[in-house]
């Protein structure tokens, strides 16, 4: 199975697919609206304005499944993404991306590039974890997604390079982008 197999749904309720985005740069984020996180999507809309036209593209995966941080439905959604960030990149229907139920595409990202830990160093990794360790110990278990806006890079050849997890700011991976492009 390669990453141009799977399909999704817009939040429109439209059908995609990956093999939409051959040849091109790809980062796959699963997000939310209410999470410490969620003002990266400013920043990942700053990325997606700048590399766009040359090949770069964002697929946005809203979920519910970390602390009920997306609980509004996907028309809301999108609004909320459109009017707060300015987000134009594609977007799909609400997911799972973690558990018996999450989409095929993350349990493929997931085990394409597994967790690496957190970086403790980074004092909002070194708080993410102790958060989780404390509320949530299971999701520190095994390679799944830990967070919203854990992060996949995929080069224009579909495969699955490089997994950023929640703490790391999308402007931190411009470099890594630009390499690909």
């Amino acid at each position: 199975m390669k990453i141009y197999d799977f399909k999704f749904k817009t939040i429109d309720g439209e059908d995609a697919t990956l093999e939409e985005y051959k040849d091109k740069v790809v980062l796959i984020v699963n997000t939310a609206s209410k999470c410490g996180f969620t003002p990266q999507y400013k920043d990942l809309q700053k990325l997606y304005e700048k590399y766009n036209s040359q090949g770069f593209e964002i697929l946005g995966f809203p979920s519910n499944q970390f602390a009920d941080q997306e609980p509004s439905n996907n028309i809301e959604v999108k609004k909320f993404c459109e009017i707060n960030f300015g987000v134009t990149f594609p977007l799909s229907e609400k997911i799972d991306v973690r558990g018996k139920d999450a989409h095929p595409l993350f349990k493929y990202l997931t085990e394409k590039l597994p967790f690496n830990g957190f970086d403790l160093s980074n004092i909002s990794s070194k708080m993410l974890y102790s958060f989780l360790e404390e509320k949530f110990p299971d999701y520190l278990l095994g390679d799944s997604i830990k967070w919203n806006f854990t992060k996949f890079l995929v080069d224009k050849q579909g495969n699955v390079v490089k997994r950023f997890e929640s703490t790391v700011e999308p402007l931190d991976i411009e470099e890594d982008i630009k390499n690909l492009l």
